[in-house]
């Protein structure tokens, strides 16, 4: 399980900030070894970039292929954090900080003291972003330094909790469906020294909907690598790109996939399901947590790994845990360790359970990732 990686998603934007000479940020990449002297840094999240991915995706993408053949740029594997689900990864690159610390565990988790599921991808203004993740970003904290950090996202994310929490400090540039993408990430980088970022979730959409090494996930690989081609053929002279992800994926074939709604055992005792297909925290009515915890164990067994919210925080799975972000994770946290998803139809959409690539687990496809660096 991944806990304090030696190099991490955290460490990505303090280190792009400690290129900008941001007092406090510390280059724990090795960044400037390789960027030299830059007045301006690009950081591009490409949404379902798994490291272990790369190799798959290299005849359809041939910046990337150059890329793993050492012909240009500098590429090294990170971990993202865990759960390895979007949500969580963001707000760890905004932040710099572990789950447990910035409190986005999931991508739902029950509401304390409710018996309300949030889904992080939907959430509004309720929860309150500051008081749901209370943790400054490096956007706010390159903004107290005096340096641009600007951040280029379709205009639907303005005003979500999650951009907020991830993002919040970031002078926003809404972008949508009809422009050009790549040309208006190359033009804010042009504009001026400091920070810009952007994001893409075109893989990821296409592993989830299609499966990965689909005919529609190569397309959506050839498109990235455009994008990230258009970009290093525009950087000025003083600018560095950086590339990097949340997560990477896998294919969950139809025989391994459970459906806990269908089985009563697997209900019984439960309150709340939050989570999602690879990972699912349990929230149990009031004395069922070891009836629980114990069949969860014996019917997923070589499927799943199965413990209490204490041992997994003991086990350093979320970093250190804020108490007041304890309750967030389940009473039991199901964590599958093959290819397996455990699909929870009467408490999801049902797109949830037609999905082909999921993410979310600590395997080495699943939170390997990849942090590339480009200079012109």
């Amino acid at each position: 399980m991944p806990g304090a990686a030696p190099k991490s998603i955290c460490d990505v934007l303090p280190a792009a900030s400690a290129l900008l000479h941001v007092p406090g940020a510390a280059d724990r990449l090795g960044l400037a070894e390789w960027t030299g002297e830059v007045d301006r840094v690009a950081v591009v999240l490409v949404d379902g970039l798994g490291w272990h991915l790369l190799p798959q995706l290299a005849a359809d993408a041939p910046l990337l292929a150059a890329v793993r053949n050492g012909e240009v740029g500098q590429a090294q594997p990170l971990d993202c954090t865990f759960p390895s689900t979007t949500p969580t990864s963001l707000v760890s690159l905004g932040t710099g900080a572990l789950p447990g610390q910035h409190g986005i565990l999931g991508f739902t988790v029950n509401v304390p003291g409710t018996d309300r599921v949030l889904n992080h991808i939907r959430w509004r203004d309720d929860p309150p972003h500051d008081q749901w993740q209370p943790l400054p970003t490096w956007f706010e904290r390159l903004a107290h330094a005096g340096v641009a950090a600007r951040a280029v996202l379709p205009e639907w994310f303005i005003g979500s909790g999650l951009t907020a929490a991830a993002y919040r400090g970031a002078q926003f540039r809404p972008t949508n469906a009809a422009e050009d993408y790549p040309q208006r990430l190359a033009d804010e980088i042009a504009m001026g020294p400091g920070l810009v970022y952007g994001y893409t979730a075109d893989l990821d959409t296409a592993a989830h909907v299609f499966g990965i090494g689909s005919q529609q996930w190569h397309e959506a690989a050839t498109r990235v690598d455009a994008l990230l081609t258009k970009l290093v053929e525009a950087l000025p002279p003083s600018a560095a790109l950086l590339v990097t992800a949340d997560h990477g994926g896998l294919n969950v074939p139809a025989n391994a996939r459970i459906d806990l709604d269908a089985d009563p055992r697997l209900t019984a005792g439960i309150r709340v399901v939050a989570g999602e297909p690879r990972v699912r925290y349990l929230h149990t009515r009031p004395g069922a947590f070891a009836d629980v915890r114990a069949t969860w164990t014996e019917l997923l067994a070589g499927w799943a790994d199965v413990r209490s919210r204490d041992d997994a925080v003991a086990a350093g799975w979320f970093g250190p845990v804020d108490p007041r972000h304890l309750d967030r994770i389940g009473d039991v946290v199901v964590t599958c360790t093959s290819d397996a998803a455990v699909l929870a139809t009467a408490h999801e959409p049902p797109e949830s359970a037609r999905l082909i690539g999921f993410h979310g687990a600590a395997t080495a496809v699943e939170v390997g990732i990849p942090l590339i660096v480009f200079r012109r």
